[in-house]
């Protein structure tokens, strides 16, 4: 019996790496399970049998740990640079990050599966270090608005000057922003 679970378990992680893959190369629209089970050396089925259809299927392999960094741990002043630093290399690396990216900008669904990656996972990890804790959802926001306009910029639209932009130099020019968001004093508006 435990070879069996291990044998689902094996075929189950397959067909989500496979799907990644696709997913990350070819889009949610272009990608199909008969395709995912083709380079799986499964049948069609299976993936049905796992999954239940290519939405849910979906839903699983955009699942993504952005694996964060401690911020508490960071000098000040440097918290930008490494939070911008992490999420550049995320970009580059992790496909399913941006076939999600590309479809929540037309999707409900993966909008909504994007709305929670950044909010559990980054309003977690930025929360310790602003200075009001009400402002925590606010400030995570505002890094939100910041790191996924490079992604946007940079692979979904590929605006020429930020794609022809060396890591290094975007990590410099955003994590001064992304500083700023974290540990500035609360913003003031302009009494009318």
């Amino acid at each position: 019996m435990t070879d069996t679970r291990r044998s689902g378990a094996e075929t189950r992680d397959r067909i989500l790496a496979v799907a990644r893959e696709h997913f990350a190369r070819q889009g949610y629209d272009r990608t199909t399970i008969r395709a995912i089970a083709s380079e799986a050396q499964i049948d069609p089925s299976m993936v049905m049998r796992y999954f239940g259809n290519k939405e849910e299927l979906f839903k699983v392999a955009a699942s993504i740990d952005l694996a964060l960094p401690d911020l508490t741990t960071i000098p000040d002043g440097e918290v930008g640079r490494v939070l911008t630093a992490h999420f550049v290399r995320t970009w580059d690396s992790e496909g399913t990050l941006m076939a999600l990216l590309r479809r929540a900008a037309s999707d409900p669904q993966a909008t909504e599966q994007m709305r929670s990656i950044f909010a559990t996972q980054v309003a977690a990890a930025v929360a310790p270090l602003c200075p009001e804790p009400s402002e925590a959802g606010r400030r995570a926001a505002l890094v939100a608005t910041q790191l996924l306009g490079i992604a946007l910029g940079r692979y979904v639209l590929q605006l020429p000057p930020i794609v022809e932009m060396d890591p290094d130099e975007i990590v410099a020019w955003v994590a001064p922003t992304v500083d700023r968001y974290l540990t500035a004093e609360s913003a003031q508006l302009p009494r009318s």
